[in-house]
């Protein structure tokens, strides 16, 4: 029998292989030919019964307060397959591809300006890599990812068969001298993101009202901020169709206050999965 350990590591082998594919097919076929060969995949998933459809019907009415049409599932799917192709695009430099305005850079800005680093926190929404690429392009190279140590080693793997030439700093939550290693990053000036949206399993995290119900967030991204003393800036790479993204940076008050900083960023998450339901990529049931 394969143990647990053995059959993640075959499992993200064989991932490995076929994102290796599909970024070779991507960069010589280009941007226009592959979208053209969403439409058959995305068909395939809204037809055939998944987990992803399950969790999709249950968060799309809420965020549109309405019940979800069939054409609802299909821009939810199409938009989640988008950001991923554009992800190979981003990752290789192609910026160019796109269209991209920025808002609220400046907060950012006036940061970096003084010297300091910033915690930039994002969700499961929208493109993180846009945000990051908007950032690259705006002057802030120095930009460190922190995550769980599963989530950490899996990223690490796909954005090498993305692009292997790549060096991206990530920091792993959960071993010795993670908070010291984002302390450290933060004094040399960098833009340390995570995605504050989801935590480990077995953290029960703190149940917030969001779209309609109790959800549950975890704490340990913003009691580190605390503990650090660093400001937070709320960073989401929104896709609008086609090959536009807006990048929009929010500072998020009272980032020493624990209870009010959550309460702050899930209200302002709420906000935008409302003005971008689609955009949504937690593809599990959020509410449960």
């Amino acid at each position: 029998m394969v143990g647990t350990a053995e059959w993640t590591t075959q499992r993200e082998r064989g991932s490995a292989w076929v994102i290796r594919m599909v970024v070779w097919l991507a960069l010589r076929l280009g941007r226009t030919a592959m979208r053209a060969a969403l439409y058959p995949i995305c068909l395939y998933f809204m037809l055939v019964p998944s987990h992803w459809q399950a969790a999709s019907r249950v968060y799309l009415p809420r965020a549109l307060g309405r019940k979800a049409r069939f054409a609802d599932g299909w821009r939810h799917c199409h938009s989640f397959a988008s950001c991923l192709l554009d992800r190979v695009y981003l990752l290789h430099g192609q910026s160019q591809l796109f269209t991209v305005s920025v808002q609220g850079a400046a907060i950012v800005d006036a940061l970096q300006a003084e010297g300091d680093g910033c915690l930039l926190f994002g969700a499961h929404f929208g493109s993180f890599e846009a945000a990051r690429a908007a950032g690259r392009g705006s002057g802030h190279q120095a930009i460190s990812l922190v995550m769980y140590e599963e989530n950490a080693r899996k990223t690490g793997a796909v954005l090498a068969a993305i692009n292997p030439a790549l060096a991206v700093d990530i920091i792993s939550l959960g071993r010795p001298g993670a908070m010291l290693a984002v302390r450290d990053r933060l004094e040399e000036g960098h833009l340390v993101g995570l995605l504050a949206d989801r935590g480990l399993s077995d953290d029960g995290g703190v149940r917030l009202p969001f779209l309609g119900a109790p959800a549950a967030f975890p704490e340990g991204p913003f009691r580190m901020a605390a503990l650090l003393r660093r400001p937070i800036v709320l960073m989401f790479g929104i896709y609008r169709g086609g090959a536009r993204y807006d990048i929009v940076f929010e500072t998020l008050e009272n980032s020493q206050d624990v209870p009010a900083a959550m309460r702050d960023y899930v209200s302002r998450l709420e906000r935008h999965c409302r003005d971008a339901p689609y955009n949504w990529f937690n593809f599990y049931d959020f509410w449960r």
